[in-house]
């Protein structure tokens, strides 16, 4: 099987991790150019990653560039236009969450991804390549906990993030859009339904500053899907002993937890502190597994053909999810999703 060829835009962050990841660790994969705006991510590319296709046009780089695949790691804003330039380049495409802000957004690429159906578009949502909630659907699909009929999840950050997730809040879309996303995506994977009515509540209880945005630094959403099935899904960016991530399944004959305690390893620390356990600091290092997973099936997509694990139609009720959950917020009302 020939050797896939990967192009990558955007080298913040997670790019970067994305990028390393592609380098090194993915089999069959060449990391063979990269796109940024940013003069010091090109110099990373050339002079760390030895890549030669270096561009600091993305129009160019999707169509002058011979990959056969793009990573889309650039900001937000850009994910819609990015995915629709490569898409219409004959590119598969791997892409950040969320595919756009708005649902007139994620409707555009859904459009130009039915004119290319050969085409992959896998889109990042990383918690359904880790391989504890990957066991945690094995089980509940071979009906190891009865029938599912409520999730409980939430997503909780460092709070000496909160400066960047303040700048960051304009092009994430907010803590529901930017944060809570994950917890319904895995809702509805794990529920096998999608959301039809959300009530937000939350506030700005530490960090006054992203009220002064409308946004929060605590929110929590009571949710039905169909069925009349259940989630419960949290959200916090003010945590002190560790980024944690806590997903619980509840069905007829038993229940699930992922990530309780969202331990760094196994050891248990004993001294004059007392008795601990140390906890992981940020998304990266409790997902670093899954974030090269989706990797590795991205490559196998772009050389086998094989449809994404998560794909535009997952990308769209996601996000109309988010936004029905960040109108509730604002108006302090049940919103109903059709």
């Amino acid at each position: 099987m020939n050797r896939a060829k990967i192009g990558i835009v955007g080298l913040g962050r997670l790019g970067i991790k994305h990028a390393e990841n592609l380098k090194y660790r993915v089999p069959g994969c060449d990391l063979h150019a990269a796109c940024s705006l940013d003069e010091k991510e090109r110099e990373y590319a050339k002079s760390e990653l030895k890549i030669e296709q270096v561009y600091d046009d993305y129009t160019r780089f999707v169509n002058e560039s011979d990959c056969d695949g793009i990573f889309i790691a650039s900001s937000t804003s850009a994910h819609a236009d990015h995915i629709v330039k490569a898409l219409e380049a004959r590119k598969h495409v791997f892409c950040e969450k969320p595919v756009g802000l708005t649902m007139d957004e994620c409707l555009r690429v859904k459009k130009v991804a039915e004119k290319y159906p050969e085409q992959s578009l896998l889109i990042r949502y990383v918690r359904r390549f880790d391989p504890h909630y990957q066991e945690a659907k094995r089980k509940i699909d071979a009906g190891e906990i009865g029938t599912p009929y409520m999730v409980r999840a939430q997503t909780v950050d460092m709070d000496h993030t909160v400066p960047f997730q303040i700048n960051y809040v304009s092009q994430s879309g907010g803590a529901f859009l930017g944060m809570n996303a994950h917890d319904i995506d895995l809702a509805r994977w794990f529920l096998g339904a999608e959301v039809r009515t959300a009530f937000s509540i939350g506030g700005a209880f530490k960090h006054p500053q992203f009220g002064d945005l409308k946004d929060a630094d605590n929110v929590t959403t009571l949710c039905q899907l169909d069925e009349k099935k259940m989630a419960v899904i949290i959200g916090s960016r003010i945590a002190q002993h560790g980024h944690d991530n806590f997903t619980e399944i509840m069905g007829t004959e038993g229940s699930l937890i992922v990530g309780a305690t969202p331990n760094k390893d196994r050891i248990e620390i004993k001294d004059k502190h007392g008795v601990r356990t140390e906890c992981v600091q940020d998304f990266y290092e409790r997902f670093s597994e899954a974030f090269l997973q989706e990797a590795i099936h991205f490559v196998d997509c772009v050389q086998t053909g094989k449809k994404p694990l998560v794909g535009i139609d997952d990308a769209i009720k996601i996000t109309e999810a988010a936004i029905a959950f960040t109108e509730s917020f604002h108006s302090n009302e049940l919103v109903r999703i059709d």
